[in-house]
C-alpha cells in the first residue's frame, strides 16, 4: 500500500463474488453449442469464437481437467461428443470452478437421463439455459448442488404459457390463485 491507497496488485487480488467469466459447451469439432460470457474479456463474437477454437485445440486431446490459457483458468470435462468448460480469472480457485462444472454436468446428466450427448442436448436446450441460469448469474455462483438445480429447473418448466394450457389447467390455476389470495 502506497500512501494509504491499494496498489494495482492488491486490487486484483481482492476477493470477489464474480468468479466465473464464461461457461462453454463445444461439440467434438470445437463448434459452439452453448456459450455464455459474463464479462467483456472477449467482447465480440469473432474474439469469442477464436478463443473457443484455441481452448478446444489445447484441451481436446488431453486427459487433464485444468488448463491455464490466455491468462485464464479453464476447467473442463468431456463426455462422448461434448466438451464442457468453465472459465475464471488466473487467480481464481480451481475447486470453485470445478464445483460449477460438476454441478452443470451432473444436472444435465439427471435432466437428460444420463444421455449427455450432442443430439439430446440440442433437443433440450431450454433445460440447459435454465440450469446455467440457476448455477451462475452474472458470474456469481448461486448453486452447486445438482439436485437443487434439477428441482428448480423442473419448477420453472412447469410454468406453461397460458396459450398452451387446456381449459381444465387454466381453471385449476385460477382456483389456486383465488384460494391463495383469500388465505392472505
Amino acid at each position: 500500500m502506497i500512501s494509504g491507497r491499494p496498489t494495482v496488485i492488491q486490487k486484483k487480488m481482492e476477493p470477489s463474488l464474480y468468479t466465473v467469466k464464461a461457461v462453454l459447451i463445444l461439440d467434438n469439432d470445437g463448434d459452439r453449442l452453448y456459450a455464455k460470457y459474463y464479462d467483456d474479456t472477449y467482447p465480440t463474437v469473432k474474439e469469442q469464437k477464436a478463443f473457443e477454437k484455441n481452448i478446444f485445440n489445447k484441451t481436446h486431446r488431453t486427459d487433464s481437467e485444468i488448463a491455464l490459457l490466455e491468462g485464464l483458468t479453464v476447467v473442463y470435462k468431456s463426455n462422448i461428443d461434448l466438451f464442457f468448460y468453465v472459465i475464471g480469472s488466473s487467480h481464481e480457485n480451481e475447486l470453485m470452478l470445478m464445483a460449477v462444472l460438476n454441478c452443470l454436468f451432473d444436472s444435465l446428466s439427471q435432466m437428460l437421463r444420463k444421455n449427455v450427448e450432442r443430439r439430446a442436448l440440442l433437443e433440450n436446450m431450454e433445460g440447459l439455459f435454465l440450469a446455467v441460469d440457476e448455477i451462475v448469474d452474472g458470474g456469481v455462483i448461486l448453486e452447486s448442488d445438482p439436485q437443487q438445480v434439477v428441482h428448480r429447473v423442473a419448477l420453472r418448466g412447469d410454468d406453461v404459457p397460458l396459450t398452451e394450457q387446456t381449459v381444465t389447467q387454466v381453471l385449476q390455476s385460477a382456483k389456486e390463485q383465488i384460494k391463495w389470495s383469500l388465505l392472505r
